[in-house]
């Protein structure tokens, strides 16, 4: 009797076991995809696309799920083999459409460049600027942004870092690609801001899986963030955003010598920040009085500061307080995304911007002119919602630690630059493009020139990296002219490496 009873609670437990299994089953979701057809015309032919939008479910290297990862995949329907390239924004975390309904996609909104948007109706037009006539094209939306989100075991923090980002992206590209039938495709990462950040180690991490890059597309690129940072005893930062003040004072007319042209003061500029600027502020309190006083005049000349500020500041000037000074005596502070866009300066006594003209200026357009054409044309479920940014999710923080960026415990650095080097190094034909803006005080040109010449690479090697700069900002695509010199550069580019 009882050894029925113990075979008889053993089949029970087996029985609940199994159930809950089932039922733990059912709670992890597929992911749901929604087609339809566009179509995008370049240079006078009308190109039609399959498209895929929504999310797959992502595995983990054992082929457990983790995420609903979310896409837009274009495809053109009478091609094959076509190079693709994979696209994303940066962050962290923001989603893609920026990129998707700036420049890349087959929709494009307008915008009052550079200056403010009326509210809607905006208006959408065809993007004869588009990439899709030279590859397919996958809009990629990480985790926490857009339809993307952690499921099963997984959480958000599995997904929310710096080596995290990259791993979930990889897993993703290696089964997108799978999946489609596109390994043997010619292959490209492009990725702005942030992005460009990821796209130097993902690089690295998809070719030691195998998976080499025809070439990786750098918009707005930074790959050493301590550039950004205005840290205690670091002077590098005043270093590499001075040319950008200097390019910014140019647009605005608060250079009394502009020159033949604003390449040619750039370049007297890059002259004195690394002969002049750099060499003084390494002196510290050594510099004698008429030293710094020369100093500060060049800085002021240079950037439409005073003097007088620069003396206060001892010649050291974060980009929040160039925002706000510049422009001061007119009411006005600058943008960090464009400093060609302005806006009303809210506080004339603070010493740093409190806003960004230029994100003033182009989110609201671009959030819901995208979220129209989303649920309208790309035929998305209206009761899905797509978020745009990860920093509206609660308890989101970034984790900034990077193989290689540890010594002794202690975080001495945030750059993937060493990972740019060894992908460059192992892989001899991988090609880099990165375009720059010259008004962009986000992630500034001069900054990206310093990390390049600092990655010790030959000659020859060093002609993989290609530079391309624009009278423009951050987004240099929100500008006509230079959204044609993007669509050209780019181009040119994946004809040269697409076989």
């Amino acid at each position: 009797m009882k050894k029925q009873l113990l075979t008889s609670a053993l089949v029970l437990c087996t029985l609940i076991s199994f159930a809950q299994e089932k039922t733990e089953k059912k709670e992890i979701p597929d992911g749901e995809i929604f087609t339809s057809t566009q179509s995008v015309t370049i240079n006078g032919k009308t190109i039609s696309l399959a498209t895929e939008t929504g999310t797959v479910q992502l595995r983990d290297e054992n082929d457990k799920p983790i995420a609903l990862f979310g896409f837009t995949h274009y495809r053109k329907t009478s091609a094959n083999n076509r190079p693709i390239v994979f696209a994303f924004n940066g962050g962290p975390l923001s989603a893609s459409f920026w990129l998707h309904f700036g420049v890349l996609g087959p929709k494009r909104i307008e915008i009052n460049d550079p200056s403010y948007t009326k509210p809607a109706p905006y208006k959408v037009v065809n993007n004869e600027f588009s990439i899709l006539d030279k590859a397919d094209l996958v809009m990629i939306d990480p985790v926490g942004v857009g339809f993307s989100k952690p499921i099963g075991d997984a959480k958000w923090e599995d997904f929310w870092g710096v080596d995290q980002d990259i791993r979930s992206i990889g897993l993703f590209i290696e089964q997108f690609i799978i999946k489609t039938g596109k390994m043997n495709a010619p292959k490209y990462l492009l990725g702005e801001s942030y992005g460009t950040f990821r796209n130097a180690g993902l690089v690295k991490h998809l070719q030691d899986k195998g998976i080499a890059m025809n070439g990786v597309i750098m918009v707005s690129a930074v790959f050493d963030l301590q550039h950004l940072l205005f840290g205690p005893g670091d002077d590098t930062a005043y270093l590499i955003h001075f040319p950008t003040y200097a390019a910014t004072a140019w647009y605005h007319d608060r250079v009394k010598n502009k020159g033949e042209s604003l390449e040619a003061f750039l370049d007297e500029v890059r002259a004195f920040t690394q002969n002049e600027y750099a060499p003084a502020l390494l002196k510290g309190d050594q510099l004698s009085t008429s030293e710094r006083n020369a100093v500060a005049q060049k800085l002021a000349d240079y950037s439409g500061l005073s003097q007088d500020f620069y003396l206060k500041a001892d010649l050291r000037v974060t980009n929040g307080e160039y925002f706000q000074e510049l422009l001061r005596d007119k009411g006005l502070t600058v943008g960090r995304l464009d400093s060609r866009f302005t806006g009303i300066n809210e506080d004339l006594l603070s010493q740093s911007s409190l806003t960004d003209p230029q994100s003033d200026a182009i989110s609201p357009p671009y959030i819901s002119a995208f979220k129209d054409y989303l649920y309208n044309d790309l035929k998305v479920r209206k009761d899905l919602s797509y978020t745009s940014t990860a920093s509206t999710r609660k308890g989101f923080k970034w984790d900034w630690k990077h193989n290689g960026n540890i010594i002794w415990n202690m975080q001495v650095a945030v750059t993937t630059l060493p990972d740019m080097t060894s992908a460059m190094k192992r892989n001899p034909d991988l090609k880099i493009l990165i375009l720059n803006g010259y008004y962009d005080l986000a992630t500034v040109f001069y900054g990206v020139e310093r990390s390049i010449n600092h990655m010790g690479l030959d000659a020859e090697l060093k002609k993989n990296i290609i530079m391309k700069y624009y009278e423009a900002g951050h987004m240099m695509y929100t500008h006509i002219p230079s959204m044609a010199k993007f669509k050209k550069d780019v181009d040119e580019f994946i004809d040269r490496t697409s076989p």
